[in-house]
């Protein structure tokens, strides 16, 4: 199954809107004054979505003349996309479905040490079994969903949505449940079973730096084995489903940027196993030329500073987790605050956020740390927490589900 996505940026606007409109849902009219297209041009659009199942009538709202008018929202189960977070001592897994929200999720211990072969045997296998829970929580599309309702398979995500357009789930893959996704609440229907919604994909988070557009890792810090490695290719042919891999802190910071009411620009700092920044400006994620921007654990802060497994010496990453390691979380976070000063400064975004389990462990220490520091500079950018414990595996679904919204 090719991976879906809208056929126009019109479409898949109107669909995002659906989206971010949540369960209230939102009117033609309203749509049209959003999106600039004329009421027929909302109609059109909105008539394909329904008729693909992708949208629903919510019910209706008083008009200030006339009959009422007849409120859509999205249909979230419709589809759904895997997201996985492959960290330098851990794997997980994760489903959601259209709307991001997650219903399935498996965790293991992993050491990215062991190699690519057995890494990727563990995330293959933990991809399945994710599927497999799926299947049996009856996580299937509801009565809103025709039984072939979905995205169109002969829909082309684009070259920059990084998703391979010529890959097939094939009688393989269903057979290993990779394309049976049940929904919740749901009885047994009568009769002959509908045709599961899709899985659309595999979105793969692993620590960088990476080539995002190739689905290569790079040199990869303390663990320079995993360079050159065609992870997004193999685990491809592997699951049977297109697969996009990304850096864990962009995944993290796609996932935040898609959240209504999220900053138009800001930079994610996550602190765990390593350092690094995902950047989002003008609501996109900024990857760089060669998808490298956000190393932000490899600054330079001390020249004569211990030395770093990426090479150098006194990065911002050793430094930190130096600090944490003899329990210094106030001294970490303070660490932390001059890269994210350095951020501020370069690149003047509105919000710091900050995540990762080390930040997550003691959420007030370093957001409290990271905001002194930004305040004795002059520098006004809000510091709040904002990764939850799975923020990169979610993110990770999302760099599946962000080409089908336009984003």
């Amino acid at each position: 199954m090719n991976v879906p996505a809208l056929r126009s940026p019109n479409a898949a606007l109107v669909l995002d809107l659906l989206r971010t409109a949540g369960e209230t849902g939102i009117s033609r009219l309203e749509l049209a004054e959003r999106t600039g297209l004329t009421p027929q041009a909302v109609s059109k659009i909105t008539a394909r979505l329904r008729s693909e199942g992708l949208a629903t009538e919510a019910g209706h709202r008083a008009s200030t003349g006339g009959k009422p008018r007849t409120v859509l929202r999205l249909v979230p189960t419709a589809g759904y996309a895997v997201g996985v977070h492959l960290d330098r001592d851990e794997l997980t897994t994760l489903l959601t479905d259209l709307a991001g929200t997650v219903v399935a999720r498996r965790t293991r211990a992993l050491d990215l040490g062991a190699g690519a072969g057995p890494v990727l045997d563990a995330v293959a296998e933990e991809v399945r079994g994710l599927l497999t829970a799926g299947s049996t929580a009856r996580v299937q599309a509801g009565p809103d969903v025709r039984p072939d309702a979905g995205l169109d398979p002969g829909l082309d995500a684009g070259p920059d949505a990084g998703l391979d357009p010529g890959l097939d789930a094939g009688p393989d893959a269903r057979a290993a449940g990779l394309n049976c996704v049940p929904g919740p609440d749901s009885a047994p229907a009568a009769g002959p079973a509908p045709d599961p919604a899709p899985v659309l994909g595999v979105g793969v988070a692993m620590p960088g730096p990476l080539d995002h557009r190739a689905g290569v890792p790079g040199r990869v810090t303390g663990f320079p084995e995993w360079e050159g490695h065609p992870v997004r290719e193999e685990l491809a042919r592997r699951l049977g489903l297109p697969v996009v891999l990304d850096k864990d802190t962009n995944a993290a910071a796609l996932g935040l940027a898609v959240r209504p009411a999220a900053p138009g620009s800001f930079a994610y700092v996550h602190l765990g196993t390593g350092l690094g920044a995902g950047l989002v400006l003008g609501g996109a994620p900024l990857r760089g030329d060669r998808t490298g921007a956000g190393e932000l654990g490899h600054q330079t802060v001390q020249l004569d500073g211990p030395p770093c497994g990426c090479g150098g010496r006194g990065c911002l990453e050793v430094l930190c987790l130096a600090a944490v390691a003899r329990g210094d979380d106030a001294g970490a976070a303070r660490i932390l605050g001059a890269g994210a000063a350095n951020v501020v400064r370069l690149l003047d975004i509105d919000e710091v956020l900050l995540g990762g389990r080390l930040v997550l462990a003691a959420p007030e220490v370093f957001a409290g740390g990271v905001r002194e520091v930004l305040d004795g500079l002059g520098l006004t950018a809000p510091v709040r927490v904002a990764g939850e414990r799975d923020a990169v595996a979610e993110g990770a679904a999302w760099l599946i589900l962000a080409p089908v919204f336009g984003t």
